[in-house]
């Protein structure tokens, strides 16, 4: 799942990913996530942090407390690049974090280390 409002990020993961042969559930937004984890159960999410309405980091909270969702590994997909951001972003509950702009050489084999 990725989790991201601006439509060319998450385009652009979805496409690296999909040529890679994963099966991804995009989403604009925390809303629409949660509608999705109502019925489908990713292996990872890849989490924009900041999100219109709830951001990415109170969804990552909420799903890291709920007993159905808690296990699902969630990874920051952010612009925010400082120690600090990533501190917060830890904090949180994401299990990874990696910095947009994202480079596409890498970022296949970033999730797959991931999912390992």
């Amino acid at each position: 799942m990725i989790v991201e409002d601006n439509f060319l990020n998450r385009k652009l993961a979805t496409d690296l990913l999909e040529l890679e042969g994963y099966w991804i559930l995009p989403c604009p937004d925390a809303e629409s996530a949660l509608e999705i984890l109502k019925t489908d159960s990713p292996a990872i999410i890849l989490m924009d942090v900041a999100l219109p309405g709830m951001d990415g980091l109170e969804l990552t909270r909420l799903l890291k407390a709920e007993p159905k969702t808690k296990d699902i590994k969630i990874i920051a997909l952010t612009a925010f690049a400082m120690l600090p951001d990533k501190t917060r972003v830890m904090d949180a509950g994401c299990d990874g974090y990696i910095t947009k702009p994202i480079d596409t050489r890498k970022f296949p084999g970033q999730i797959l280390e991931y999912l390992k």
